[in-house]
């Protein structure tokens, strides 16, 4: 999809030499302008926090983010199909919760199969989600709103008030967030957010690069258009919440590692950092845009805050929410405005190449602005 918009870009550059045209993304810009609100909010703390640029404050940080990130990408994932799953921080609580007596209850299990329970688990949670959004045809909200409460419901009459707690875990579990890949001065790179950031990095490029993943873009985009031009729209849809339910698992998972008690409540909330995340990093609500690079950054950008809020003793604790609530609306008004600037260049450079024959049975896509022509026509393509 990204290609086929360069290659019209270009085409219009070579045709009308002299004018500016537009040859960044919006996703690009956006990655970029988080990553300079990222700097910028690193060196305000830096000034207000003492010993701030510490390797304590900074392995602190990117093992905790480890969590966040995986929900903001699992979260981004169905909303690029113009859905939203809410019921992420059950997911979380339900899989580390049961991950977690299959560890103390099995000590001399490998880490693969504890991982693979918590995913497995995760992806049939999210596929229930999936067939009810996809072929029940009830809305992602409401559907996702209900699961929300029911597998909470569930987990916390399974649980019966007990607690899972970190001296019953294996000894692996409990040193797994600790544990580096490399270090550099003070600065540790944890195993736990070295895997994380190779998650992202391989799901971006499957979703540039794979049928699949650029068939969500689709139907996000335009879900109408993707009817019609034969994309197996329901199963795609599907995938993305089993896709979104499994990485919800992976994060259980950590969560166990990381706190090592697990009580009934465990990720209750995490649904708000999620979806924060994945649209602060520039997932358009309204589906078909936004990079799971951006919502990496954006799950970066609300963990640095939640960590450095704590450490400003002039800031209250209970205005971490209002923080996050202030940071979507931000995000959901620089997405409009920013689209809607981007749309008007490609749709003024287009004009000149969207004049149709009238003899011929062209298709009236053609006449659309660059971007979506090209869009378009790359799916129906692959359809």
């Amino acid at each position: 999809m990204s290609a086929a918009t360069d290659i019209a870009r270009l085409d219009g550059a070579r045709t009308r030499p002299g004018r500016t045209t537009v040859w960044i993304r919006p996703e690009r810009v956006k990655e970029l302008s988080l990553l300079g609100v990222i700097v910028v909010a690193l060196l305000v703390f830096g000034f207000l926090v003492d010993d701030y640029f510490s390797g304590r404050i900074f392995n602190r940080v990117t093992t905790s983010v480890a969590i966040t990130a995986v929900l903001a990408v699992a979260q981004a994932t169905v909303i690029i199909t113009r859905n939203i799953d809410l019921s992420v921080g059950s997911i979380v609580g339900v899989t580390a919760y049961l991950t977690g007596q299959f560890a103390s209850s099995h000590p001399s299990s490998s880490p693969a199969a504890a991982i693979g329970i918590a995913v497995g688990l995760g992806a049939l949670l999210g596929a229930v989600n999936g067939l009810i959004v996809a072929f029940g045809r009830v809305p992602a909200i409401i559907t996702t709103l209900g699961t929300l409460a029911i597998y909470r419901s569930w987990l916390i009459s399974h649980g019966e008030g007990r607690t899972i707690t970190a001296d019953s875990l294996p000894s692996w579990v409990v040193d797994l967030p600790t544990r580096t890949v490399f270090g550099l001065g003070g600065l540790d790179i944890r195993v736990v957010f070295a895997v994380v950031v190779v998650i992202v990095a391989v799901l971006q490029l499957a979703m540039q690069r794979l049928r699949s993943g650029r068939r969500l873009y689709a139907i996000g985009s335009n879900p109408e258009a993707a009817v019609q031009a034969g994309l197996p729209t329901r199963r795609l849809v599907l995938g993305a919440f089993t896709a979104c339910g499994a990485l919800s698992g992976f994060a259980g998972f950590l969560f166990l590692a990381r706190f090592g008690n697990i009580t009934v409540v465990a990720g209750q909330g995490l649904e708000l950092d999620s979806v924060a995340a994945a649209v602060v990093g520039g997932v358009s609500v309204l589906g078909g845009s936004g990079t799971l690079v951006g919502a990496f950054l954006g799950a970066v950008l609300i963990d640095v805050l939640d960590q450095s809020l704590v450490r400003v003793p002039q800031v209250s604790e209970f205005w971490r929410n209002a923080i996050l609530g202030a940071l979507i609306l931000a995000a959901v008004i620089a997405d409009v405005v920013i689209g809607r600037r981007f749309r008007r260049r490609w749709s003024a450079e287009a004009r000149p190449h969207t004049k149709v024959d009238s003899s011929t049975d062209a298709p009236d896509t053609a006449r659309v602005p660059a971007l979506t022509a090209a869009e378009h026509t790359g799916e129906v393509t692959d359809a």
